[in-house]
């Protein structure tokens, strides 16, 4: 019962979102809307669209971008970090509450020497992950059925996407300005 649900979690909420035409709600361009028009109840909607797009598989480049055109570098860059660490946890608390530890159970050997190192260093672990993958989906799912625990899940997110998350509002905002979509532009 766990696969199906896990399963059903992986393939139904995707499969809707496309099937029912939301994609072009989930651009640059109408995110970056959503936000300018209304900021405070922008900024809710936005944590919630990024939820919702990690859910479903979106890139979460796409609401760095729209995030940074709208806020700058640097309130922009602060409202995907706050957006990114709400939509890692609730992926994880998702899939964990579905699928519980459900890669322990696989014999391979591959799969039982990285859930050893997992096991062996956490945090590290975690870290290194969002160094590499930010909040890639697949990757949220990956560890909420690895068996980490959500300490070491919730504390490898908090310090492990900063910095890619800087480094990304840096590019955008460069990009931007090179681009002349917002003020100080070449």
């Amino acid at each position: 019962m766990q696969r199906f649900g896990v399963a059903l979690l992986l393939i139904l909420p995707p499969t809707v979102f496309y099937l029912a035409g939301w994609r072009e709600h989930f651009s640059v361009e109408a995110l970056r809307q959503l936000i300018q028009d209304h900021r405070g109840a922008g900024l809710l909607g936005f944590v919630l669209a990024f939820v919702l797009g990690n859910l479903v598989q979106i890139p979460g480049w796409i609401f760095l971008a729209a995030a940074v055109l709208v806020l700058g570098k640097l309130w922009g860059g602060l409202a995907v970090y706050v957006a990114a660490c709400t939509a890692c946890m609730v992926s994880f608390l998702l899939f964990r509450g579905l699928g519980g530890p459900a890669l322990r159970a696989w014999g391979n050997p591959v799969a039982r020497r990285l859930l050893a190192r997992l096991d062996a260093h956490p945090l590290s672990a975690v870290i290194l992950l969002r160094l590499a993958f930010q909040t890639l989906p697949v990757l949220n799912v990956a560890l909420a059925l690895s068996g980490v625990r959500l300490r070491h899940y919730l504390l490898g997110t908090v310090l492990g996407l900063p910095l890619p998350i800087a480094l990304y509002s840096l590019f955008f905002d460069g990009l931007a300005r090179v681009l002349s979509w917002i003020g100080g532009g070449a």
